[in-house]
């Protein structure tokens, strides 16, 4: 997965990144993208039961997308 993040967003994980002991800054980006991702699952899951799934589904397309690429 290719994330682009300005570069005052890339000096602040690399912050945070040294304070929490990571491994690189690449690792405290992931970490943050799945505890946003988490979250946001959880915010649909209380709005809209229908739609229980909806992150996990298009986190599985983007993985089909990029699995075609290899």
């Amino acid at each position: 997965m290719i994330l682009e993040l300005p570069d005052e967003l890339w000096a602040d994980l690399t912050r945070v990144a040294d304070a929490l002991e990571f491994a690189s800054t690449a690792e405290a980006a992931m970490v943050g993208l799945a505890d946003w991702v988490a979250r946001r699952k959880s915010d649909l899951d209380d709005r809209d039961p229908t739609r229980r799934y909806f992150v996990n589904e298009a986190l599985d397309e983007l993985l089909a997308r990029g699995s075609g690429r290899k």
